[in-house]
Parts: structure tokens; sequence; C-alpha cells
């Protein structure tokens, strides 16, 4: 397992250095310019190649993309940003915090339903609660996060005054933009679980734990889930970093002050420093919920062997 977990982790630097070589060289063949964004279109020239100099875009980008990946590695530097001139690290860690309680409740949301939504809907399959069940997952995957988001406002803010809409610092300007994220995921985890429950539920060994008189309610929780979770761990696991990544439009429609938000206003300011530490960022924390679903693997099932 340490093995494995080292080589795992070793392996993530190179697709960081793929990203990172993607992400500067991208935006370097857009058509803005860099200084004229920072310091303003009324520049004469010689202003113009003087903050040109000083900001280092006169070097090869060959040289400016060591320097910046050097001052990544040796002090956590992402450089400033062109809009705000602070530091980006700075902004990651202040935004992050937000969008990463935000994410796990949403996620704990969507466990915590889809998971019972689909695991009802196996084990009463062709009854009353499994369409009820498939009808809300599929209404829930159809119905696009910010129309959802506005209508949770409309009617829990503006209309019964509960929620606030918008804004973060309490456990209420959580509530409405975690239940929006975590919708979509929701309904992905409960049609996963439903279609993989089924299947265990025909295996040879619950039949014959069935045959011994066992429960079924022993059934499902002692022999199905602990096989039937194994492919849904893994989706939850993508779910999750897709979760981060998407968080963007929901952030939006709440003024949730988080990396979505962020990611959003950096790019129409064209401000490419944090756009590009937001790409390195996502990426990681992608890899890094990959490498946790593949550990848990084990935990689900101690038969299973890291070669």
């Amino acid at each position: 397992m340490l093995s494995f977990i080292v080589k795992r982790i070793f392996g993530i630097i190179p697709i960081l250095l793929i990203v990172s070589v993607l992400s500067f060289m991208l935006i370097r063949l857009t058509p803005s310019d860099p200084i004229r964004i920072i310091y303003g279109n009324d520049l004469d020239k010689a202003t113009y190649e003087k903050y040109r100099a000083l900001e280092g875009f006169d070097d090869h980008v060959v040289v400016q993309y060591g320097r910046y990946l050097w001052n990544i590695v040796s002090q956590g530097d992402f450089g400033k940003s062109y809009r705000t001139k602070s530091d980006v690290a700075g902004q990651l860690m202040e935004r992050g915090w937000s969008t990463a309680v935000l994410t796990m409740v949403a996620m704990g949301w969507a466990i915590l339903f889809g998971l019972l939504a689909g695991i009802i809907s196996a084990t009463k399959r062709n009854t009353i609660w499994d369409r009820i069940g498939m009808v809300s997952t599929i209404t829930a995957l159809s119905v696009p996060e910010f129309w959802f988001g506005m209508v949770l406002v409309q009617v829990f803010s503006v209309q019964l005054g509960w929620l606030p809409s918008g804004g973060a610092g309490t456990w209420k300007h959580l509530l409405l933009p975690s239940l929006t994220l975590g919708l979509g995921v929701a309904a992905v985890i409960a049609r996963f679980t439903r279609a993989s429950v089924l299947e265990v539920l025909r295996e040879d060994y619950v039949r014959t734990a069935r045959a011994k008189g066992q429960k079924e309610r022993v059934v499902v929780w002692s022999h199905v889930l602990r096989n039937a979770l194994i492919p849904v761990v893994t989706m939850t696991g993508l779910q999750f970093g897709f979760l981060i990544g998407g968080a963007s439009v929901v952030e939006s429609v709440f003024a949730y002050p988080g990396l979505g938000a962020l990611l959003v206003d950096s790019i129409s300011s064209r401000d490419y420093p944090v756009v590009q530490a937001l790409i390195l960022l996502f990426s990681f924390q992608f890899l890094i919920v990959n490498l946790l679903v593949d550990i848990s693997y084990g935990l689900l099932n101690p038969q299973i062997r890291y070669d």
C-alpha cells in the first residue's frame, strides 16, 4: 500500500508539469497584451517598453516559464494579480477555504441523498419508490444548476425570507449553494448506486445468504453494499473533482466568495496569473481526489492488491 501511494504521488509531478506548460503557453497565445492590462492603455512607447522589460516579458518564453516554475517550487509564489496587484497565493488561500467548505457540504448532501435513493430504488425495484427515485434523478440531471439556484433564492430568500440570497460566513449562507451544487452529483450517485446494487443482488453469494434465512436488511448491508460501493466510490471521487472545478456557476449565482467566482472574475478581467494558478490548483486537487479514491478501494475490500 505504501509503495503504491509513493508511486502515485511521484506520478502526479509530471502531470502537473504538463498542465503548467499548457496553461502557461495557451494563455500567452491569447491576443491580449498583459502590459496594457496592468498599466492601462495610455502609455507612450518608451514607458511601455520600460514596463515590458520590468515585468520580464522581453525574455524568451522558455525563460519566462522557467522563472514562473522556479518561483512556484522554491517560494510558492504564483506571481501577482494584474487586477488587484496582490499575491496570487494569498488570494488562493483566502478563497480556497470557502470553496473547500462549500464543496464538502455539497458532496455530503449528494452522497447522503444519492446513496439512499439508489439503494431504495434497487431494493424496491419496479415499485412506486423505484419510479419516484428514478424520475427525481432524471429531473435533477435535466435542471441547470443556475436555474435551480435562482428558484431556491426566489422561494427561500425573496418570498419566505428564511435564508440569505448571497454572501458567506454562517451555515445559512452555505445551505442554498451547497444544495444547488450537490443536486446533479446526487442524481448521478443515485443512478450509479441503483445499477451497481442491482448487479450485485443477482450474484450467487447473495442468493446463498438469502437461502440461509438471513434477513433482507442484513443481506443488503452486510453482503451487497461492500461490493456494490466500490464502483460508486470511483464515480463519486471523479464527481468530487468536477464539483470543485464546476463551483464557479453556483458561486456566481449566490455571490459566494470562493475560487469559482474568482476564476470567473479573473477570466473576464484577463487576470492571467490568477487563471494559471487556478488551473494548476484544480488539476492538483483532481489528482489528489483520484489518489484517495484508489486508496479507499483497499478499505472497502481488503482483498484488493496494489501491485
